[in-house]
């Protein structure tokens, strides 16, 4: 197939170069794909239609996301975003870097530590959990899979010391059993059945509500089908969906991490109290919209 600059095409299209960027740019030209700076675009591909400028239809969250990480926009709520999953995730998780640093890092792709020291891992993690967050963003509108939830555990344990381990599978299911906040999980032997069955039931429906995304959270959970990473990959899966359903995304801070385990290690009894710990976490991604002045329902 023979492909096309902006500018060749948009002479073919009658429209501005600045046109076809924008076109390409928003996903609406079929088979584009950036060359560097330079949008290819195949040369028989059709003209988008234009759309209204008067519409009501307002872009989504997952529009605004995939907008700003494709033009590297810096200060929007995709970099207020990735900063508050990571440092917040990592941190439920036991990483003793600071918020300030995890922004550091983020920002300026280097370290910047002062008379203290902290575990290679936990930088790795880091750096690793950014990738993730893209990742996610990139995959939304994806029915979820195996293949997916594995790829967000190798991105993210990728380089660690764990991964040096010869009994820990980076990217594929534990080999050993373990537990999460005293409570069992899902035999080894048993992971790749009961996540098959997890997935087949949730996947017979295209679109979910919140309460349908958290209560996925919790069966993930409790079969811990990693040895490691389970509640950053658990979470970065949570995102995504919400992000696939139009749902604002929720962020479990750090701080309230004892009600999300809670809620967790309850779910049975009282289901109440993660679907309010999480709807806790919405209010907080709220506000960032609300700051950035994107709308949501």
């Amino acid at each position: 197939m023979k492909y096309l600059t902006s500018t060749e095409i948009s002479k073919i299209w009658g429209v501005s170069e600045r046109s076809v960027r924008n076109y390409c740019a928003s996903g609406r030209v079929v088979g584009a794909y950036l060359k560097g700076k330079t949008w290819m675009i195949p040369e028989n591909v059709i003209k988008p239609k234009r759309q209204n400028r008067h519409s009501n239809k307002m872009p989504s969250l997952l529009d605004v996301l995939l907008r700003e990480k494709e033009h590297s926009v810096k200060g929007g709520i995709y970099h207020k975003l990735q900063i508050e999953l990571t440092y917040n995730s990592n941190h439920i998780e036991g990483s003793k870097l600071t918020h300030d640093e995890t922004r550091y890092i983020y920002e300026t792709k280097t370290i910047g530590l002062e008379n203290k020291s902290v575990k290679i891992d936990d930088i790795i993690e880091t750096v690793n959990h950014f990738r993730c967050v893209d990742l996610s963003i990139e995959s939304a509108k994806r029915r979820l899979s195996e293949s997916f939830i594995k790829q967000l555990h190798l991105v993210l344990k990728t380089g660690t010391s764990d991964s040096r381990e010869s009994w820990f599978k980076v990217g594929d299911y534990k080999l050993l059993a373990n537990e999460v906040g005293g409570m069992e999980t899902t035999d080894p032997k048993q992971v790749k059945t009961e996540m098959k069955k997890l997935l087949d039931d949730y996947n017979q429906k295209d679109f979910h509500s919140f309460e349908e995304i958290v209560e996925f959270h919790v069966n993930f959970e409790r079969i811990h089908p990693f040895q490691d990473g389970n509640g950053r990959v658990g979470r970065l899966i949570a995102f995504k969906e919400c992000l696939k359903n139009n749902i604002v995304p929720f962020i479990i801070l750090d701080s309230k991490k004892e009600f999300y385990y809670r809620g967790l290690k309850n779910w049975n009894q009282e289901r109440g109290w993660l679907i309010d710990t999480c709807l806790d976490g919405q209010d907080i991604v709220k506000t960032y919209l609300d700051y950035f002045g994107i709308q949501y329902k």
